[in-house]
């Protein structure tokens, strides 16, 4: 099972492309029961800890090993949306954003 921490650390490698995302997005973990915060609205993303009532442009709710899939590439965004591994709260023009710039990757 993929922890919280590894998950980071993947989304950090990926810091660089996320950044241009400029906005705040959460990642809630359905099966691990953790949420984590990419705040791309300065000049650097900012990936840690977050709680379910951590604010957010945009919410994304997932299996921990389902975001490892996304980071890594071995899972398309819209897929997942499509066949209910990944529910979107909030914005979904900031999820989309979201999808186009790791599809780049």
């Amino acid at each position: 099972m993929t922890d919280a921490e590894t998950l980071m650390a993947a989304m950090r490698e990926k810091a660089g492309v996320l950044r241009q995302l400029g906005y705040r997005m959460r990642f809630d973990l359905t099966d691990i029961g953790e949420s984590v915060l990419l705040d791309a609205t300065g000049a650097d993303a900012e990936i840690g800890p977050a709680t379910e009532e951590t604010e957010a442009d945009s919410i994304l709710r997932l299996t921990a090993e389902n975001l490892g899939k996304l980071m890594a590439g071995k899972l398309s965004p819209m897929l997942a949306f499509s066949t209910g591994r990944l529910r979107v709260e909030g914005s979904k023009g900031v999820a989309l954003k979201l999808a186009g710039l790791l599809d780049e990757d």
